[in-house]
């Protein structure tokens, strides 16, 4: 990265390109972005091939854009920003991105990517109040103000803000990314600002919608490639629409990355995705009807897969998994039963029930001991880690976790359980989305050991949308789901995961919708570590240097170690990864999750290829 005096920098440093004969393949940029295999332990493949892959619904289709990653800007396998669909960025003081395009670049139908497709998000999409009721989204604005936009010429545009936008380019390399840009061409077809008033009538009765506002987003559906006719930047277009039990999606004539040998990616001609019923995908897996697996997949399944090693041509590799918890509990802060509120916002309550813990007997049982006994937290890969983050309030202490409770008022009395302010049993029903087995398996284990401390646990399984929304109203008491998502953050990544952000976020969902909703929704929040956390990731948005950024985000670390708002278990567990063993560049050791490394996405499955001879 090259940093000058004016505070400018540029991404192009970082991925140089070497210069290559370009061989087989089609409709290249005339600047290709060069991925070099042998630089990353990869070897340069052959074009050709299909990869089979069991999917549990047809809603699935969405993991194609995760796998492909085709980015503005994405990360590499050392989680390094480099430019990919763009040829450079280039930065000044955080507040001015001058985006460059690669000339002679097209979206898979074979029609320029050119500033216009810029233009068209930016003015008729995100500026257009019939398709953004709410304004400018969030991720363009920095201090609550949109950014301005600028055409420079036809393959370079800039984006720029009055406060600094840190986290721009993150938003960019994220698996969800903002969307800069649409094959304007095409999408316009759907406008009414450009299709006749007929034209747009006879589209929105064929496709079965109410307006030309639906019509427009059914057609565009970047992150959920259910429309063969969208244009496409990525590795492989899709050529099946909705409902069917077997979606194709073929190599892009037009993609933009190369080998070394100049030879075009994706190899792969085509990757399958065939519809199955959730329960049977390990089993189907098993008898090598999968040449790439990880979904509908677990550790659980482990042994089962290995043996089929022996039978089929398939190998298993065991990643690890980005989460700073296989599984959380999280105290819902703003329950609406006023007792719990009360206890849950007291922090001895929430230490309490963490040291009561065994994380030790969890990992054993659960998962043979390879997993590392550890709050919610980052991992160790991350540069952000350190151990105190990790062993804050995690030590299996059950005569602590008494005298924390006993310190609160929580009384002992009939039942060998305590009993609340008011009278009641304190029982606490930990409620899941019914989505894991795992989840269920844990609560079992954590059960036994609340009960040691007088806090029975009564488990209660639902469907995640209903799950979501009770504890958005405050009927959850206490949820449970996987830890920190992405757990392998750099200063340069936002922390807004730490602070009140979402209304998933099921400690603090009342809290998070405010901030979700730019203070519309929802409710501010009213506890002071809470406060203070939103108040550091407002200054996270206001720096300008990666030295500030990283202070920050260790007075967000600690400050969420000491206050246990999400009880953290186990973590750096595994996943198996299932390859059919001809295939080839798949890692035998990797990071797997869908922040920051989108699961495949960072470690370029374009590159994976059949090779028919091994």
């Amino acid at each position: 990265m090259r940093i000058t005096r004016r505070g400018t920098f540029s991404l192009l440093a970082m991925a140089a390109l070497p210069r290559v004969a370009l061989g087989q393949g089609s409709g290249l940029p005339d600047v290709p972005r060069v991925v070099d295999m042998a630089a990353t332990g990869r070897v340069p493949g052959k074009r050709g091939g299909v990869a089979r892959i069991l999917v549990g619904g047809q809603r699935d289709v969405r993991l194609m854009p995760y796998y492909g990653y085709s980015r503005m800007v994405g990360y590499d396998r050392d989680l390094n920003l480099v430019p990919d669909i763009l040829r450079d960025v280039t930065v000044e003081d955080a507040r001015v991105y001058t985006l460059h395009l690669r000339p002679g670049h097209r979206w898979s139908d074979g029609h320029p990517l050119t500033a216009e497709d810029f233009r068209y998000v930016w003015q008729d999409m995100m500026k257009n109040e019939d398709l953004y009721r709410g304004g400018v989204p969030t991720d363009m604005k920095a201090d609550n103000k949109p950014c301005t936009f600028e055409i420079v010429d036809e393959v370079t545009v800039r984006y720029i803000w009055d406060a600094p936008k840190p986290d721009f380019l993150p938003k960019l390399a994220s698996p969800t990314p903002i969307v800069l840009a649409m094959p304007s061409h095409y999408m316009k077809l759907f406008h009414a600002g450009y299709a006749a008033e007929a034209d747009l009538a006879a589209l929105i009765d064929e496709k079965k919608v109410d307006d030309w506002q639906g019509l427009h987003q059914k057609m565009g559906r970047q992150n959920r490639p259910e429309n063969p006719d969208l244009p496409t930047l990525e590795p492989w277009r899709p050529t099946t629409a909705p409902p069917a039990e077997r979606f194709v999606f073929e190599r892009n004539p037009h993609f933009h990355r190369v080998d070394e040998a100049g030879t075009q990616l994706p190899y792969l001609d085509s990757i399958v995705l065939d519809v199955v019923s959730s329960e049977v995908i390990a089993a189907k897996t098993a008898t090598g009807e999968a040449d790439l697996q990880t979904q509908g997949i677990g550790f659980g399944d482990y042994t089962l897969l290995k043996h089929a090693e022996a039978s089929y041509p398939l190998k298993v590799a065991l990643w690890r998994r980005t989460q700073g918890s296989a599984m959380s509990i999280f105290p819902n802060l703003n329950c609406t039963d006023p007792v719990w509120r009360a206890l849950f916002r007291d922090v001895r309550v929430r230490r309490a029930m963490s040291v009561a813990i065994d994380r030790r007997e969890i990992n054993a049982v659960l998962f043979y001991g390879l997993g590392k006994e550890s709050a919610d937290t980052v991992l160790p890969e991350s540069p952000l880690y350190r151990e105190d983050y990790a062993t804050a309030w995690m030590q299996h202490d059950p005569d602590l976790a008494n005298a924390l409770l006993d310190e609160v008022g929580l009384v002992w009395g009939p039942g060998k359980a305590r009993y609340l302010p008011d009278g009641r049993k304190a029982g606490i029903v930990v409620e899941t989305a019914g989505e894991s087995t795992l989840e269920t398996d844990m609560l079992e284990l954590i059960a036994d050991h609340w009960r040691i401390v007088g806090l029975p646990l009564y488990i209660r399984t639902s469907q995640r949308d209903i799950f979501r929304a009770r504890a958005l109203a405050g009927d959850v008491l206490m949820g449970v789901q996987g830890g920190l998502d992405n757990a392998l953050p750099t200063a340069d990544m936002s922390p807004e995961a730490l602070a009140p952000t979402a209304a998933e976020q099921l400690q603090w969902p009342i809290w998070g919708l405010y901030h979700a909703s730019a203070q519309d929704s929802g409710e501010p929040p009213d506890m002071p570590e809470a406060a203070e956390l939103s108040a550091l990731l407002a200054e996270w948005g206001r720096s300008t240097d990666t030295a500030a950024r990283e202070g920050i985000w260790h007075r967000m670390l600690g400050i969420r170690a000491e206050q246990v708002f999400t009880i953290g278990t186990v973590n750096g567990a595994l996943q198996p990864v299932l390859y059919n063993a001809k295939l080839r560049n798949v890692p035998e050791k990797a990071l797997y999750g869908f922040e920051p490394t989108s699961y495949f996405g960072a470690y370029g499955m374009d590159s994976f290829f059949m090779d028919e001879e091994a």
